[in-house]
């Protein structure tokens, strides 16, 4: 399962982290997102202990979500050092996802 990123654990977990961070913005009631939903779970179980992987609900999580002007879901951004190294919005698949990952790794 992917991390579930959170206003409250964001900055320790996503902006400190010294891995590359993948951050799937999401909603329970979007059909684009629940597409993507299991690559990103398979991409956390795959990338273990190589990157951190998760999620932010942004009906939940309206802080992160807004800091970094996510207007379109799933948007999904790639950390590096705490700043946003790469930016996919739409549903996407595996292959591009591990592409983009494996640019900033």
């Amino acid at each position: 399962m992917a991390f579930e990123f959170t206003d409250t654990n964001f900055q320790e977990a996503a902006i400190e982290s010294d891995k590359l961070v993948v951050v799937d913005f999401w909603a329970e009631w979007c059909g684009p997102c629940r597409m993507v939903t299991p690559i990103i779970d398979d991409l956390a179980q795959e990338y273990d202990g190589k990157a951190v992987i998760g999620k932010v609900n942004v009906d939940h999580n309206s802080g992160v979500s807004m800091k970094y002007g996510v207007r379109s879901i799933p948007t999904i951004l790639f950390l590096k050092n705490g700043e946003v190294v790469d930016k996919h919005v739409g549903a996407t698949t595996k292959a591009v996802l591990e592409q983009k990952m494996a640019a900033h790794m």
